[in-house]
């Protein structure tokens, strides 16, 4: 579901020195056009993709609820992370990221596909990160 949106992002990046503000800035369809079976839509902030699901026909345990992915510069390269939801601190070139404050929002990790269910919401994924999509 997000894998054309880590591309734009990760383009934007290399292109401009900075992490797309939103959907439109880094080249993609309006977050609301961007869904799928479980998913309601897909929002890019800051270079931060948040995917919010369903807040019907899906699993109770995941209605609502978000994940994230996001990427930082490591290495001479561009790494992507994926968890519970985050934001971006302070500007668009900034790197780290905070975890989302609001609890109703984190979905369960045991729903998270079992490459982004560390606790701590740090853990590297392939870069391409093939098999977040393989278990999505």
């Amino acid at each position: 579901m997000a894998e054309g949106q880590k591309s734009a992002v990760t383009e934007y990046y290399l292109n401009h020195g900075k992490w797309p503000g939103g959907n439109s800035d880094a080249g993609v369809a309006s977050s609301s056009t961007i869904k799928g079976k479980y998913v309601e839509k897909v929002e890019v902030a800051k270079g931060v993709i948040t995917a919010t699901m369903l807040s019907t026909g899906v699993n109770k345990e995941i209605q609502g609820k978000k994940l994230s992915l996001w990427a930082k510069r490591q290495d001479g390269s561009v790494k992507w992370f994926c968890g519970l939801p985050v934001a971006r601190d302070g500007t668009d070139s900034a790197t780290d990221v905070k975890a989302d404050t609001d609890a109703t929002n984190k979905i369960d990790t045991k729903h998270l596909p079992s490459t982004c269910r560390d606790d701590s919401s740090v853990v590297c994924i392939e870069t391409p990160p093939t098999a977040f999509y393989k278990n999505t």
